[in-house]
């Protein structure tokens, strides 16, 4: 009788867990909601961009960046980071209009000034296929070729 009573308990556990675990997601995700959302456009000869950023109640920052080059296909994709005072560090999840079934990602920074926001430039490195920016190197603003302005959300 008390194997029956242990074997009832190992399994109806892992059930209560998983069904409080995810009552702790859903809570989570009602908390985190957007506080703030601005969106921006830029241009640079025969290129411009367009990108919307999304301010979470936890300091997260999402939304989206399209590219379209001149002369090259388009960049779509998704960013997700945070600010670190004046700077934005996102990850750039994207598809090229080439081949929409493979993502690529790329880290990008770009810094708040004057209510703009300028992409900056900076030498990134790949470890285990992930790009990051190259510690101890600097980002440069100044010869990014985007500053974003801030226009209204359609």
């Amino acid at each position: 009788m008390k194997n029956k009573i242990i074997c009832l308990a190992f399994t109806v556990f892992p059930f209560m867990y998983a069904c409080n675990s995810s009552d702790k997601k859903a809570d989570a995700a009602k908390i985190d909601s957007v506080v703030n959302e601005k969106c921006y456009a830029a241009s640079f000869e025969k290129d411009s961009a367009a990108m919307i950023v999304k301010t979470m109640a936890s300091g997260k920052v999402t939304g989206s960046l399209l590219i379209k080059y001149g002369d090259k296909p388009q960049n779509n994709g998704k960013i997700d980071g945070k600010f670190n005072g004046d700077t934005l560090l996102v990850d750039y999840r994207f598809n090229t209009g080439i081949d929409t079934t493979k993502a690529f990602t790329n880290p990008l920074a770009f810094l708040k000034k004057d209510g703009k926001l300028i992409m900056g430039v900076a030498q990134i490195e790949t470890t285990l296929g992930r790009s990051y920016f190259v510690k101890g190197k600097p980002i440069n603003y100044e010869a990014g070729k985007f500053t974003f302005d801030e226009v209204p959300c359609k």
